[in-house]
């Protein structure tokens, strides 16, 4: 019986560096998204409080401000649980959709005081039903973020099917990718700041090899959605508008864009998802099943 779910992906901008302002958007978004008949809604990389883009314009060796700027971040993190995000498990129990947000996470668990680029899963019943911490952060965000581990490469199964997790360039790693097949993934959300079309391709292929529909969302941010505070803003060139164009889009196990990419707006992207589609893919190659040869490969995630 053909099983149709309707699922939604955010390209907003946050209240950069203002949590509770953030979350606040987040919450309205996500009662649209109900609104509009989705029930599930993917929002994008670290959007809680917004990406750290001075990683890539400030040396090192501006301590001074590369310390304020740290400071402000942790302040606007989140802790998993917490006010935050009591407010967002409220919406989401509301609207009825089931929210897969990033945010920067505070490890409440030890110092409290380093930060993880991390998704968090929420029910459709406001219940929070696990994280996920983004393995191995890119260049300049090694300055940022501190590493996750194989504890959080996990699925849910949510009210649409089971749905699974990696965060920007974390799709590039085959065997994070696997340990997701080895799960049963049929949804991918994949919150991430690359608009390329290089990362478009390979969300495709990614969706194709793993039989799964993907959801690509970045955050669409504006030149004006920094405030002006900030000095590192100067550094940007003269007459830009955008910093990040967005790009979201919605792929079907095939490796067919079936919602988006939307270019240089905010806006909630909205696509119908046939999960036969799921089983028509993998009739002729499913990595995880006949294609998967356990006789001649091992594989093994280590959780410490």
């Amino acid at each position: 019986m053909k099983q149709i779910i309707k699922v939604a992906a955010a390209q907003l901008a946050p209240v950069f560096l203002n949590k509770e302002d953030t979350v606040n958007k987040a919450c309205d978004a996500i009662l649209e998204a109900g609104k509009n008949g989705a029930q599930l809604v993917v929002f994008p990389e670290v959007f809680i409080s917004g990406y750290p883009d001075w990683v890539w314009l400030l040396p090192n060796s501006k301590g001074a401000e590369l310390n304020k700027l740290f400071v402000e971040l942790v302040e606007n993190a989140v802790s998993i649980p917490d006010e935050s995000t009591a407010k967002l498990c409220k919406a989401a129990k509301k609207a009825q959709v089931n929210v897969v947000i990033g945010m920067h996470e505070r490890n409440v668990e030890r110092s409290g005081y380093s930060l993880y680029n991390c998704i968090l899963f929420i029910s459709d019943k406001g219940e929070i039903l696990g994280k996920h911490r983004k393995l191995m952060p890119t260049g300049g965000e090694r300055l940022i973020w501190a590493q996750g581990d194989g504890v959080t490469l996990k699925t849910y199964d949510i009210s649409v099917g089971k749905i699974g997790g990696l965060v920007c360039w974390e799709n590039y790693m085959p065997l994070a990718r696997t340990a997701l097949y080895e799960q049963g993934v049929q949804i991918l959300a994949a919150p991430t700041w690359d608009k390329s079309p290089n990362w478009l391709q390979t969300m495709q292929s990614n969706a194709r090899e793993g039989g799964m529909f993907v959801i690509s969302v970045c955050m669409a941010l504006k030149m004006e959605d920094i405030p002006d505070r900030f000095e590192f803003k100067k550094r940007y060139p003269e007459g830009r508008k955008w910093i990040n164009a967005g790009n979201s889009c919605i792929i079907s196990p095939k490796g067919k864009i079936i919602a988006g990419p939307l270019e240089a707006e905010e806006g909630i992207l909205y696509a119908e998802l046939n999960m036969d589609e799921i089983i028509e893919a993998k009739r002729m190659f499913d990595v995880s099943g006949h294609y998967s040869r356990p006789d001649v490969f091992n594989f093994q995630l280590i959780i410490k």
